[in-house]
């Protein structure tokens, strides 16, 4: 159980809360949202293990608006906060959540789409890339103040982790197997 105490955003590092103001149907209307960095996510799969390679994290948005999620499930991710390639950032980010090197080359673009649109709208770009052992160069767990646990879902148990709501996780997640299975498994 955690400690949970709620206070306005002063000075915000990562997103900027704001009013959008603007006409539709000839009638001023107003909107709350927030401008959030683009991000990428990476759906990993262990070859050697027929997994895919998780991220199980505590986040505290989730908790704060239901207590019975402590910690989400989600894909290999990252914002894009800095003047490199998305592929380059996916690679660190495989590299500092899950302990891997993989090849930019070997990262392949899924596509992309808007997340959380009532709220940010912010750009996600999806990618794919295979793993095994042998790339293995560290424990992974994530940098600075983050505290990732790796999970190895077996391929055979993904389809039911889809529709297993006791398990937090994100759409890009859900998508990003389904991807998979109509690519790979057919």
């Amino acid at each position: 159980m955690y400690s949970i105490s709620i206070t306005p955003l002063e000075n915000p590092k990562f997103v900027k809360p704001i009013r959008i103001n603007y006409m539709q149907n000839a009638q001023k209307l107003s909107w709350e949202a927030v401008q959030s960095h683009d991000s990428v996510a990476i759906l990993l799969y262990h070859k050697s293990k027929d997994s895919f390679v998780l991220v199980k994290q505590f986040r505290p948005p989730v908790y704060v608006n239901d207590k019975n999620h402590e910690f989400t499930y989600e894909l290999c991710a990252g914002i894009v906060d800095k003047e490199c390639s998305l592929e380059q950032i996916a690679k660190e980010e495989i590299d500092e959540e899950c302990g891997y090197d993989v090849a930019v080359e070997k990262i392949e673009k899924i596509t992309s789409f808007f997340t959380n649109v009532g709220v940010s709208g912010a750009r996600q770009t999806l990618y794919f890339a295979i793993l095994d052992e042998d790339m293995k160069i560290h424990e992974g767990g994530g940098i600075h103040t983050e505290s990732i646990e790796l999970v190895y879902l077996h391929v055979s148990e993904a389809k039911k982790f889809v529709f297993d709501e006791s398990k937090a996780k994100t759409p890009g997640l859900m998508f990003a197997f389904y991807w998979f299975f109509d690519r790979f498994k057919k």
